[in-house]
């Protein structure tokens, strides 16, 4: 916090503009919109609420307004980026569809268009993929938006972790919440700036931010009474949560430049070690560095088992696990996360399809005829990788602590 958000929280109180109209809405929303690029934003309650109204718009716009008691993709297939929070599939749920998760890729840790291409062949009828940014890396989407042109899909952009990061587009670099054809980002307690919650819905059509507004406010009509034509919900971004918002904007780039410097610091501090950090591509992307992640090479893990809630692991000198190296860091009260648990993994998901770069990822093993390994970046993501402490206000001591903690992992 630096101070500006509780002057325009101050402001919110003091006019008694508390509920969900106000200028700071109304200032936020167009920061945010020429931050981005975009026509129009509309903030909204949390970045959950803008992934599910920009998926319950894309399916309406895809397949027709449903009934009352039946969401817009009832039946639906819609691809969806396998490694990411749950956040970002939900609202497909939500909306009736049926996610079809696609397996992720090395070299961003996102969406491999390789498994979407593949996706396509086999589910030709689909018509929407909700693409994740992870940990504020860009994905691929220059190959992403050409394979759902081809096939005549609409994107739903995840943007939630992303805020800041830039790709490179047909030559020219643009920002993540303008890529796709409807965007999404949040304000969450966690993400690069914050209202402590909080979202955008993000768009160049009038038509859709207006719709959009009209459904996070009940969907009510234009009478002097509470009409109704439609489902709505109450998805407002209160003047309040804006205000907070309003004064982090302004420290966007700095929180990038303190976030990278962590990540650098990372990179050089364990250098020595059998890790890598996640990756990008340079030449592509500008990420925000919102989380710093680092990978064990496979030839330096020990054994490490995990369950649906524990895990356990040997010790072994010169190897670590992810599970290890957390329990480190907890000893001296700092936090690390696993990388998320891909969602064809999680038990709610465990019965949709999953799609890899040679085609399904489900029983892809054979009692009686090798066929090599099997393909799972994302589990193996998962398995290997974890999420390291990148607070912006970590202090240089407090990094060499966590780098001299994982070192000592290795010994």
């Amino acid at each position: 916090m630096h101070g500006d958000e509780l002057k325009y929280m101050s402001e919110a109180y003091n006019t008694n503009w508390m509920s969900t109209v106000g200028e700071n809405i109304n200032v936020l929303e167009e920061k945010i919109a020429g931050l981005i690029g975009v026509k129009y934003a509309v903030a909204l309650s949390c970045g959950t609420a803008a992934l599910h109204l920009a998926t319950k718009l894309a399916g309406e716009k895809l397949y027709g307004k449903p009934l009352p008691n039946a969401g817009t993709l009832a039946g639906k297939t819609v691809f969806a980026s396998d490694c990411t929070f749950d956040a970002s599939i939900n609202p497909i749920a939500y909306e009736d569809g049926n996610a079809v998760f696609i397996d992720t890729e090395p070299d961003t840790w996102n969406m491999d268009p390789k498994a979407l291409e593949k996706a396509f062949e086999i589910y030709p009828e689909t018509r929407l993929v909700v693409v994740a940014h992870l940990y504020g890396t860009p994905g691929k989407m220059e190959e992403i938006k050409e394979i759902c042109d081809r096939h005549g899909a609409l994107i739903v952009e995840d943007a939630a972790e992303s805020l800041g990061a830039k790709y490179k587009l047909n030559g020219k670099w643009v920002e993540t919440g303008s890529l796709g054809n409807y965007n999404c980002i949040s304000f969450n307690g966690n993400k690069i700036i914050t209202g402590s919650s909080g979202g955008m819905f993000l768009t160049n059509s009038k038509e859709d931010a207006d719709k959009v507004r009209k459904w996070s406010t009940q969907s009510r009509e234009n009478a002097p009474w509470y009409q109704h034509e439609e489902i709505g919900y109450n998805y407002r971004m209160s003047n309040v949560i804006a205000g907070v918002v309003r004064g982090q904007v302004p420290y966007l780039d700095e929180h990038i430049a303190q976030k990278k410097a962590i990540y650098e610091r990372y990179r050089e501090g364990l250098k020595c070690l059998p890790v890598s950090m996640n990756p990008y591509d340079s030449q592509k992307s500008k990420p925000n560095f919102w989380l710093s992640c680092i990978l064990i090479d496979k030839d330096a893990m020990c054994r490490q088992v995990r369950d649906d809630h524990k895990a356990l692991y040997i010790p072994e000198s010169g190897k670590s696990c992810p599970t290890e190296i957390l329990e480190a860091i907890a000893s001296i009260n700092a936090e690390g996360r696993p990388i998320w648990k891909p969602m064809h993994a999680q038990p709610i998901y465990k019965n949709h399809p999953f799609i890899t770069a040679a085609g399904s990822g489900r029983g892809q093993s054979n009692a009686y005829i090798n066929t090599g390994d099997i393909l799972d970046v994302g589990m193996d993501i998962f398995d290997r990788g974890l999420c390291l402490p990148s607070d912006n206000k970590m202090t240089p001591e407090e990094q060499d602590k966590i780098i001299e903690i994982i070192k000592n992992c290795f010994c």
